[in-house]
């Protein structure tokens, strides 16, 4: 069953504008993607989203599925009207795959930041989300967040770490549990030849948990995809390097738009 999810819209009054959704990683809220949509929504009409079990969305009891986690999306895209640019990060984009393979007539461009077709293994999912039910995801806020952000960034924006340690922290502990479950039985590998959409992959450099190589088994995997490298740039590259991920994102969107190459 899905749930409705709690999303902001930014953007131009004018419905004719083309809409983007967004939607983030484990562990975040639709705060993570203030500077796309304080930007981005100059021109298109963005949808930031919370995945369920996150920020103000629903918390069902688990596991999830990524299938519904793309559910849930699909409904928010029926709501305000498809079909859309899609961009996901992290578990974000798994869902965003997911999406473009169950509804690819709703999606008119992807763009996949900082993830990947399958998350490793499934035990350590399975370990993290029964050590969040044990102890809460305040527990481990501090070591998820150490892979967001380069070393440079950290030390030079210590009120940007803090701030996305007690995001994570504020992240219900069902709702993180059941979305590692849900990582933890993704694997979209065999999918990907079968997404039609024009598909941009961008990775982070110095990403310790998504890096370069699972963007370009992606790039490689769908026809005509695109695979673009931000460095500096670790698992939250579209805070990191915002002026060029947003540049990106909307060069892809006009690209698909006008049917150029992809």
């Amino acid at each position: 069953m899905t749930v409705a999810l709690a999303h902001r819209i930014d953007g131009p009054g004018n419905t004719d504008a083309p809409t983007l959704v967004l939607i983030g990683s484990l562990g975040s809220d639709l705060t993570m993607w203030e500077p796309q949509y304080t930007t981005l929504s100059e021109e298109f009409r963005v949808v930031s989203a919370d995945l369920r079990g996150h920020g103000g969305s629903p918390v069902p009891p688990g596991p999830y599925t990524v299938d519904e986690l793309a559910g849930d999306v699909l409904q928010l895209i029926a709501a305000v009207g498809g079909p859309v640019h899609l961009a996901g990060l992290s578990l974000g984009g798994a869902v965003a795959q997911r999406i473009a393979v169950r509804a690819p007539g709703q999606v008119r461009s992807l763009t996949l930041l900082c993830t990947a077709a399958r998350f490793g293994d499934a035990q350590p999912w399975l370990d993290r989300a029964a050590a969040v039910r044990r102890d809460g995801t305040g527990a481990i806020a501090e070591s998820v967040v150490g892979r967001w952000f380069t070393p440079g960034l950290a030390a030079r924006a210590p009120d940007l770490v803090a701030r996305a340690r007690t995001m994570v922290a504020a992240t219900p502990d069902e709702g993180y549990a059941a979305c590692c479950e849900a990582l933890s039985a993704w694997d979209g590998r065999a999918d990907l030849p079968r997404i039609t959409v024009p598909t941009l992959a961008i990775a982070g450099a110095q990403d310790p948990a998504t890096g370069p190589d699972a963007l370009k088994a992606i790039a490689d995997a769908i026809p005509g995809a695109a695979l673009e490298v931000l460095d500096p740039g670790a698992h939250l590259a579209n805070l990191e390097q915002a002026a060029a991920a947003n540049a990106l994102i909307t060069e892809h969107a006009h690209r698909a738009g006008a049917g150029g190459a992809r």
